[in-house]
């Protein structure tokens, strides 16, 4: 179905760096095989924290899609950004260099902390040795917007560029913007998704003084256990995933591999709490109704359900809630699952992170396992994929993303048929 302009937009090319491996292969086949890349936090000590924990991305190495001077410039979650952007063109057999138009390629992601643990590390080198001795690239590292600014410098994009900090929504709504920039004319091509490395001490004990982080450190791997009755809390992680979003009839001139449509998009604000969704999850059920609306569908027309699913206790039956709302007596029949329990929670990256899990599952008939679901919750009591693939013929999906501050966004994905 075309949007309401005649503009449709595919998805050509995709990029990973993850807790469960470093590139959209590594990643896909770990979330099939239920496997969990939370482990114990190796990079700085956690001891004396109520959770000692994390998703880290692990033997990533700046270099492979850098040389070392740049990479010493950026920060963590600048170096996740553009490394994902190169297998992203690179998947997409595409060639910044050789656009007509460079003005026409524009790059949209979504971030939630920035650069924390630079401003962590500045803090330290202040107290401990004085102001002048702080790194002098300390506000390039930090601010939020570099790993755009990063992306668009080294792959030459110069066209719209903006970053989206919606919290935990940020990637997602990314995304949905990037939809709208290329339904509006005013790009041809955009680099989308979401970066985020802010495991750090302060990260951690912020989120810990919150009691929203879980305290299962004796078993990691089983931390992470969204709409399971016994979670207790979500587990801090870091990765990156970049798209390439072209206009459609772009991408099929110069034979472009594609993997999906992204046929609608919503977002909405709960208006409601700085950190609590709204129990009845009316605001996560107008942001799914109006991706729906969006790319013309219904409820009984999805396939599948990629959840934001934290492991939360208000989050997940909020979320539950919200579907039932959106869905009616559909929402029984729809399986879901999520991602988080495998990698944790990627913060602004998150929802680009388990886009790419939901398009391979589009891709190879196989919906990922909610890992860890051993005892169910009566107020959440739909049908989430416990711990074990399965085999599903998915021609629409619909992801969820909700975030700090009542931010909500959704995306909705179709199988290109026609």
């Amino acid at each position: 179905m075309a949007s309401r302009n005649g503009t449709r937009v595919v998805i050509t090319g995709m990029g990973a760096i993850t807790p469960l491996g470093n590139s959209v292969s590594e990643f896909w086949q770990a979330c099939v095989e239920g496997k969990s890349g939370i482990d114990y936090v190796t990079q700085f000590d956690a001891t004396g924290y109520p959770s000692r924990i994390a998703g880290e991305v692990k033997g990533f190495d700046p270099q492979d899609y850098m040389d070392r001077r740049e990479a010493r410039r950026m920060s963590r979650f600048s170096q996740f950004a553009v490394a994902a952007g190169h297998q992203a063109l690179q998947a997409a057999e595409l060639d910044l260099r050789r656009e007509e138009d460079p003005g026409r390629v524009g790059v949209i992601l979504g971030n939630g902390i920035g650069g924390l643990p630079n401003i962590e590390e500045a803090v330290n080198t202040i107290r401990e040795k004085g102001g002048m001795r702080i790194d002098p690239f300390f506000m390039p590292k930090m601010l939020p917007n570099m790993a755009a600014a990063q992306l668009s410098m080294t792959l030459g994009a110069k066209g719209y560029s903006n970053t989206v900090i919606t919290a935990c929504a940020a990637g997602t709504q990314a995304m949905g913007d990037s939809l709208d920039l290329i339904r509006s004319g005013r790009a041809d091509v955009v680099l989308t998704g979401g970066s985020e490395a802010a495991l750090c001490e302060l990260g951690l004990s912020g989120f810990a003084v919150m009691r929203a982080l879980s305290t299962r450190n004796d078993e990691p791997q089983k931390a992470s256990r969204p709409f399971d009755r016994d979670r207790d809390g979500f587990v801090a992680a870091e990765g990156a995933a970049i798209f390439v979003f072209e206009e459609l009839e772009r991408a099929r001139r110069r034979n472009a591999p594609i993997i999906a449509e992204i046929a609608g998009y919503g977002a909405c604000s709960d208006a409601h709490h700085v950190v609590a969704p709204c129990a009845d999850g009316e605001g996560a059920t107008r942001a799914m109704t109006w991706a729906m609306e969006d790319a013309g569908v219904t409820p009984e027309e999805i396939d599948y359900i990629s959840a934001h699913g934290t492991s939360t206790k208000l989050n997940d039956s909020s979320e539950t809630f919200a579907i039932k709302k959106a869905f009616g007596e559909q929402a029984y029949r729809v399986p879901i699952s999520a991602t988080k329990s495998m990698i944790g929670h990627p913060f602004g990256a998150a929802g680009a992170l388990e886009s790419v899990a939901c398009l391979e599952s589009m891709r190879h008939g196989i919906i990922h396992p909610t890992i860890n679901y051993e005892h169910p919750d009566p107020e959440c009591d739909l049908d989430y994929v416990p711990n074990e693939a399965r085999r599903a013929d998915i021609r629409v999906a619909l992801k969820n993303s909700f975030g700090f501050g009542g931010q909500n966004a959704c995306l909705l994905f179709k199988r290109l048929e026609d």
